[in-house]
């Protein structure tokens, strides 16, 4: 078989390649160059260009050009093709500008889901085909796996749970999930390194990408400050702050209000530009609405179902009772949930099949 993998240059994208190629498949390796040359990257890379420490910890950066430099090592090493395509302009019309319009509507987004579903999994293999390169499957290091069902392909968690990324892909459709090949699904990180550096691979003990960008969030943003009121839950103004996407729900450091008790976010008001804050019980919820969902295991959620769900990738599986309502669904949790951010992604599960997911967007 023919397969692309994606390659960022770390270890988990060079060991997949590494396994394809042991298994006998002709592998081709390709990387996405996202940091682009001009229009919203221009100022931000002159300043982050000049810093003498790089972090190495984020999927946007300046260290784009070393994470490049080693997947082509890696490719030479293994005895494959490399090909890196320029998708800047999508990632900037795509997953930064929905991270800009969320910021400053006072939700939180999650630019790695955009990311994989519409930039990684669609426009990296689409400019593959483009410039003349037949496969079969594309190939990525992410911690899930996938199964063909009767037709139906189904996305599953990684055996690993500690390291499961089934998360970051709910948003993949039956389309793109048919080519596609997770080979680390079933396997521990632990052993992913151990693989690496049994074959002589430099990167395996590369430290994972901890963000998507390693600068302050404003760069990208590029809007002045906007000063507001920080008010408690009954309208008493408490102090002032420069601009609501500074700040995100269940937030307790950097708010600045004195008081007897830590004080947390509770609400972002882009209407009043307000941020609302309040003691750690009013961070606590127990209902949300979910929106531009998008469905795995079925093609729609037509009755109320049991199930359990993620808030946040790193979460142990809450449950939930689900509830379509129109194209939307009602979420209601059997325990109250800590900091839900409108923005962020709820992803459903049934055990370690995952039956979709969406976009929070309100909660109660």
């Amino acid at each position: 078989m023919k397969i692309l993998v994606g390659m960022s240059g770390g270890v988990d994208s060079s060991t997949t390649a590494l396994l394809l190629k042991d298994q006998g498949h002709e592998v081709i390796g390709a990387t996405m160059a996202i940091w682009g040359k001009g229009g919203v990257y221009k100022e931000i890379q002159e300043k982050l260009n000049k810093l003498p420490h790089k972090t190495h910890g984020a999927c946007f950066g300046p260290d784009e050009k070393e994470d490049i430099e080693e997947a082509r090592k890696v490719c030479k090493q293994i005895g494959i093709e490399f090909h890196v395509f320029d998708c800047a302009q999508q990632y900037e019309e795509i997953v930064l500008n929905n991270f800009k319009r969320e910021y400053l509507s006072g939700r939180t987004p999650n630019p790695c889901i955009w990311c994989n579903s519409l930039i990684k999994f669609e426009v990296l293999p689409y400019l593959a085909k483009q410039n003349g390169i037949e496969f079969d499957k594309f190939a990525t290091g992410h911690y899930a796996r996938i199964e063909n069902v009767n037709g139906r392909y189904l996305l599953k968690s990684g055996v690993n749970p500690k390291k499961d990324q089934s998360y970051f892909l709910y948003r993949l459709k039956q389309e793109q999930l048919k080519n596609i090949l997770l080979p680390l699904g079933d396997y521990k990180k632990e052993e992913i390194r151990e693989i690496a550096k049994s074959h002589g691979l430099e990167v395996a003990q590369k430290p994972d990408s901890q963000d998507f960008y390693e600068g302050d969030y404003n760069e990208l943003l590029q809007i002045a400050p906007k000063i507001g009121n920080i008010v408690d839950s009954n309208g008493k103004v408490l102090g002032t702050h420069n601009g609501i996407w500074n700040y995100t729900i269940g937030q307790r450091k950097g708010i600045g209000i004195s008081s007897t008790e830590a004080l947390y976010v509770t609400e972002l008001r882009k209407d009043t530009n307000e941020v609302v804050v309040g003691f750690q019980d009013k961070t606590f919820k127990e209902k949300l609405t979910a929106v531009k969902l998008n469905w795995i295991a079925f093609d729609k959620l037509d009755k109320t179902i049991k199930c359990s769900a993620k808030i946040r990738s790193s979460q142990s599986k809450q449950e939930v009772i689900i509830t379509p309502v129109d194209e939307d669904v009602e979420v209601k949790f059997e325990n109250m949930q800590k900091s839900i951010a409108p923005g962020q992604s709820i992803v459903f599960y049934d055990n370690d099949i995952v039956l979709g997911g969406g976009i929070i967007d309100t909660v109660e």
